[in-house]
């Protein structure tokens, strides 16, 4: 790894993230991948993050333990409310309450202690489920932020938050993964997945991931139940 620039990769086992990997390591980073055990239904997307970050190369892989279950708020970390199964408006119950700003946030942690300057994020303003803390303003307004609020930043060494999927539609992410030798068998995109990984076909991330290998004209990997 000499020579190349350290980066923080945003993985969290699904098909998004492990795009954004593979892109950073094309463009010569150094990979250190960063995952949440957040109190989120299920560990299968974990196990997921581990295999994709082994496969595609990175120096290190760290997951921190977080536990937003205990404030609840979203169907992903309390059991009580349901994962939908149909389309909704607005934003749905799936959105975990600041969630990815906790997340950059420790990721702009790691990067000062490494010397990392570049934090890529997997997030994306086209085929979304209209959370707020996917949109370019977000990424935009964090970087200010993070400018502002680190040692690196103070002393004039900005850091850049990628979000290279951002105008991404799920199939040309799909496309573009592909050529840069990811294997989507590996990820897990679904919100309810059983422990073995194995995806409902339901809701709304699977609806989005199968349409995406449809469009991409692609034979889909993922196991549905």
């Amino acid at each position: 790894m000499s020579g190349q620039k350290p980066a923080v990769i945003l993985v969290s086992g699904g098909l998004d993230s492990a795009t954004v990997l593979a892109m950073a390591r094309k463009q010569g980073y150094a990979c250190y991948t960063l995952s949440f055990d957040y109190g989120q239904r299920h560990r299968a997307e974990l196990l997921a993050a581990e295999r994709v970050s082994a496969a595609l190369g990175d120096v290190e892989h760290k997951v921190v333990k977080l536990n937003l279950d205990s404030i609840g708020g979203s169907a992903l970390t309390d059991a009580a409310i349901a994962v939908p199964e149909t389309e909704t408006t607005g934003i749905p119950v799936t959105y975990v309450p600041a969630r990815n700003t906790v997340f950059l946030s420790i990721a702009l942690g790691w990067a000062e202690v490494l010397g990392a300057q570049d934090i890529f994020i997997g997030v994306n303003a086209v085929d979304y489920s209209g959370y707020p803390d996917c949109r370019p303003e977000y990424v935009a307004a964090f970087e200010t932020m993070a400018n502002l609020a680190t040692r690196l930043g103070v002393e004039g060494h900005k850091l850049t938050i990628h979000a290279p999927l951002m105008n991404m539609g799920k199939d040309e992410i799909i496309r573009q993964g592909l050529a840069l030798g990811v294997d989507y068998a590996l990820t897990v995109s679904c919100y309810q997945a059983s422990d073995e990984g194995v995806a409902c076909g339901k809701c709304d991330a699977c609806r989005l991931r199968r349409q995406g290998f449809i469009d991409a004209g692609v034979a889909d990997p993922t196991r549905y139940g």
